[in-house]
């Protein structure tokens, strides 16, 4: 978003809305926080749902009406859109609990006209918006252009950052090899192209990296591919330098990304299946493919599944980067215990901010690191009842001693990408944080020593982490696990551990978080996350190799409520902790380390 200093104060955002909306005969406008390609990062420029409510979280999205704007999020950002988007201006509900196409089919009005931007609302989310405005007599009505757009004043140009060539050194496998099975892949489904809109898969496939959007080093592109191998990539002609166009293989031609949609029409054949992901597509790539007379084909981008099972090079790259962000994590945990103390006791506190900046520089020491791998969580006390939290000049705790502490934070390096969450105490805690804090390090054991057969999916064994949570009545409201790419996304798809049905086999080779949590409005948070490889064990079951080393604290434990399995593995997981960071640490992190990996 713009600086607060140029943009305009909601009420005013909100009426020059308004006011477009009514000029176009819309009594109604979606607003979902994607961009074309539908994924958790957007650039500046797509920062719509942000410039007209003033939500910053990277999941939601926003109905605007005459009568007010309703912002549906989920149980992460409850505390934050309570405070982003407080007063009458706004609605706020659950996405879940009370669905945004339910709401809008309370609220419509017959003869409503519903605008969306086709290019912004994914297949599925438009079905289920067009049969709930069917239910109301009202119609849904696509844009050409978007209404925000149209009054953003200062809106920031689109994104035009560097691309560069990711080697086959790093990347374990050629373009060409990739491109080969895709177009396998195509012939084994009859289908005469594949559509790919999500940036990621393309990077991976064109081994490219770029610089579009914070934390994410893949470029904003569409790609187009038929069976018999030639591949049309959509990308910003400006970013394309000697190196990249050197690397490309003859079948891959440069298009710029403005002649997506009408290249998509011109290379549909009559009657011949298309391939597209109706969760990742924007609907414009459906409606085009019907319009062209072709068949549309919802299926799940076989990109995606292929770039979530690492090769051997990509999971000793990941490994190799999460011993030097373990080093970070532990030069920086030393440097908490120690000055979080002291600068309280001389009136100085550290602040949020400063521990952010702080767990950045160690990171910027070791070889390999490029950049934050996500916007750091740095929350003290009640702030970390925010799963999503973000502190800001204007929002910058202390931390101080009698609080606890929560850092979720990762990095983006040469070989990997690494994403971890501790909670820390200093002094004293608050009533039941003990107690919550065991139950959430016994959550991530059970999980993080379990086996299980082949044909598991996430779904299947997320309960399996609550349960030592829900037996002392206690719950998260966010998922146990996520994907991670290689230097790619933070959040990866498909594999996922949480509650909600995901019809994915977690497979040997696929790379996930383990994080249970704890939260407690505006008292404290807890979370402890490490990221974990898929492997396969001699009797066929599967299992969690970790990945992650950084000590987990001891002190908040209740000693009499740990097993003996739980004290071996954390003495275990410590030792190894100490084997691979101590020889790289700081003399000072080093006798810290001795100390806080001792056997308990």
């Amino acid at each position: 978003m713009p600086d607060t200093l140029s943009t305009p104060p909601a009420a005013a955002r909100i009426a020059d809305l308004r006011l477009e909306l009514t000029a176009r005969n819309l009594d109604a406008f979606i607003l979902p926080r994607f961009d074309a390609h539908q994924g958790e990062y957007v650039a500046p420029h797509d920062e719509r749902l942000a410039y007209v409510t003033g939500f910053t979280g990277s999941a939601g999205m926003a109905i605007v009406t005459a009568e007010t704007v309703a912002v549906f999020v989920d149980g992460r950002y409850s505390v934050q859109v309570a405070n982003e988007c407080a007063g009458p201006l706004f609605s706020r509900l659950h996405i879940f609990e009370q669905p945004p196409e339910h709401w809008l089919s309370s609220v419509a009005r017959d003869g409503w006209q519903v605008g969306y931007d086709p290019m912004h609302l994914p297949p599925g989310w438009y079905d289920r918006f067009a049969v709930a405005c069917a239910q109301a007599g009202a119609a849904m009505q696509p844009q050409q252009d978007n209404p925000v757009d149209a009054v953003w004043q200062d809106q920031p140009p689109p994104p035009s950052g560097k691309i560069t060539v990711f080697p086959v050194q790093l990347s374990g496998r050629s373009c060409a090899e990739k491109c080969s099975d895709m177009v396998a892949h195509l012939n084994e489904q009859g289908a005469e192209c594949l559509v790919e809109t999500q940036p990621d898969n393309i990077a991976w496939l064109l081994n490219l990296r770029g610089d579009d959007v914070a934390f994410n080093p893949m470029p904003q592109s569409f790609l187009i591919a038929d069976r018999t191998g030639d591949v049309s990539w959509f990308v910003n002609p400006a970013k394309l330098n000697e190196a990249v166009q050197d690397h490309l293989p003859a079948a891959v031609t440069a298009y710029p990304i403005s002649e997506f949609l009408s290249t998509l029409r011109r290379l549909c054949v009559a009657g011949a299946g298309v391939l597209f992901d109706p969760d990742f597509s924007p609907v414009a790539v459906r409606e085009t493919i019907a319009e062209a007379g072709a068949t549309p084909v919802s299926m799940a981008s076989a990109l995606t599944r292929a770039k979530a099972i690492k090769n051997p090079v990509e999971l000793a790259g990941l490994h190799n980067c999460h011993v030097q962000d373990g080093v970070a994590w532990a030069e920086f945990s030393c440097w908490l215990a120690e000055t979080v103390p002291a600068r309280a006791a001389l009136g100085h506190p550290v602040t949020e901010r400063e521990a952010e900046a702080k767990i950045l520089s160690f990171r910027q020491d070791r070889p390999g690191f490029l950049t934050e791998s996500f916007q750091t969580i740095s929350a003290a006390g009640g702030n970390a009842a925010m799963c999503h939290y973000a502190a800001t000049n204007g929002r910058n705790a202390p931390i101080l001693p009698e609080h606890p502490y929560l850092l979720d934070s990762g990095g983006q390096y040469e070989t990997g990408t690494t994403d971890a969450t501790r909670s820390f105490a200093f002094d004293l805690r608050p009533e039941g944080y003990d107690r919550a804090y065991t139950a959430v390090f016994k959550a991530f054991h059970a999980l993080a020593t379990l086996r299980f057969p082949r044909g598991t999916q996430g779904h299947h064994i997320d309960a399996i982490c609550r349960r030592p949570l829900w037996d002392q009545g206690l719950d998260y409201d966010h998922g146990t696990g996520h994907g991670i790419g290689h230097r790619l996304s933070v959040h990866e798809h498909p594999q996922r551990i949480g509650k909600p049905f995901n019809p994915v086999d977690l497979t040997a080779g696929m790379v996930v978080s383990i994080e249970p949590g704890y939260y407690e409005a505006d008292r404290f948070g807890i979370r402890i996350e490490n990221i974990f490889e898929i492997i396969e064990e001699p009797n066929g079951f599967l299992a969690f190799r970790n990945m992650t080393w950084a000590p987990i604290q001891t002190d908040m434990l209740i000693p009499d409520a740990l097993t003996a399995a739980e004290r071996l593995w954390l003495n275990s997981y410590h030792q190894q902790v100490s084997q691979r960071l101590a020889p790289l640490l700081s003399e000072a992190a080093q006798a810290w380390l001795s100390a806080v990996t001792a056997e308990i």
